[in-house]
């Protein structure tokens, strides 16, 4: 008889995947996931298995970024970023601030034109062209030596640092017609009204300077002055418009 001896084969071990089993930090820097016959290495994570909860927070983190165009330190810092959550029954509060609106201030009100007469330039006023210059003398303001002479310059226009007949501006204008009653004024509004001595609008008398910052005119008596407005305007009698005026005599 003759005894035939049969050996058993066995599968030849498979070879662990170069550098994983000799690299100690694999086992922080990577999980690995069996899938089929193949492994899945992940970078993804920085835990071993029994650490696997950080792992796939992590992965959370990176599944929104593409890597690819990430550097490692970029990685890395990604990583390692605080997950921040908020519960869906949060309650949220908003600052809430008082805004103050100041509204623009009201536009001046338009002139109130005293009756023009017709004049040759003989009489106390002059015709310019197709304008008449001059205007009578409102009833509130007769015997005012200041307002009749304020009076001849009606329908003069309004020209920015203008001191003449040709255009007046506002403090122009003041300085021309006292400067023709003999008293001379300061140049500019600001100075007019600092130089006089300021009484109340009860004691306030035609031909006194009527102020307000920025602007001045002269009162004509009741509830009129005389003044050269602003560009696009001419000295007219016009009811006064300043909110709070200032009476000032010299």
């Amino acid at each position: 008889m003759t005894a035939r001896t049969s050996r058993a084969r066995h599968r030849a071990a498979r070879r662990p995947v170069a550098g994983l089993a000799q690299n100690p930090n694999v086992g922080r820097n990577a999980a690995v996931v069996a899938a089929g016959a193949g492994l899945l290495v992940s970078t993804f994570g920085g835990a071993m298995a029994a650490q696997a909860a950080p792992v796939a927070n992590d992965a959370a983190k990176l599944s929104t970024v593409d890597l690819s165009a990430l550097t490692q330190q970029a990685r890395t810092a990604l990583a390692a970023a605080p997950v921040v959550a908020v519960a869906a029954d949060a309650d949220l509060s908003v600052e809430q601030a008082v805004i103050s609106v100041t509204p623009a201030p009201e536009p001046e009100p338009e002139p109130v034109r005293a009756t023009t007469t017709s004049r040759s330039s003989t009489s106390s006023g002059t015709t310019s062209g197709s304008s008449t210059i001059g205007a009578a003398v409102p009833a509130s303001a007769n015997g005012s030596t200041i307002i009749s002479i304020a009076a001849r310059y009606v329908g003069v226009p309004y020209v920015s640092g203008g001191t003449t007949p040709s255009g007046f501006d506002c403090s122009g204008f003041t300085s021309y017609v006292y400067a023709q009653a003999g008293i001379s004024l300061p140049r500019t509004s600001s100075a007019q009204a600092a130089g006089g001595t300021r009484i109340s609008r009860a004691n306030a008398q035609p031909g006194d300077l009527i102020y307000q910052p920025g602007h001045i005119g002269i009162y004509a008596g009741g509830n009129t002055m005389i003044d050269a407005p602003r560009p696009g305007k001419t000295i007219q009698f016009r009811s006064i418009w300043m909110s709070a005026p200032q009476f000032i005599r010299y």
